[in-house]
């Protein structure tokens, strides 16, 4: 039996240059509390084609949720629109996609934010 796990996905563009630096202290400190999230089970980060995606895999939308709306990630969620622009997308699944899979995924699927 194989059991569903939930996928999220985002992809995010840096509005200029400058935001540059804390778009990134935002990312890292988001990543490192992704990782220990209760629920998580995977947590990775890619540019591609000068879109920042993460792909994350979680046991439940629910420990997705739980993890998105405190600390860190909470923090970079506030200051986003300042500073980026992107899409994300999630869903339940069996088989979590591959890298090569992910750009497309985004861009079909993707809802803006």
């Amino acid at each position: 039996m194989t059991t569903d796990v939930y996928i999220s996905i985002t992809g995010l563009t840096v509005r200029r240059p400058w935001h540059t630096p804390i778009f990134w202290a935002l990312a890292v400190q988001s990543m490192m509390q992704a990782r220990e999230a209760d629920g998580n089970l995977s947590a990775d980060a890619r540019t591609i084609d000068g879109v920042h995606h993460t792909l994350s895999v979680w046991t439940d939308q629910a420990a997705m949720r739980a993890y998105l709306t405190t600390g860190a990630h909470l923090k970079a969620m506030r200051r986003f629109s300042s500073i980026a622009t992107g899409k994300v997308v999630g869903y339940m699944t069996a088989q979590v996609p591959d890298w090569a899979d992910v750009p497309a995924i985004w861009r079909d699927r993707g809802r803006a934010v």
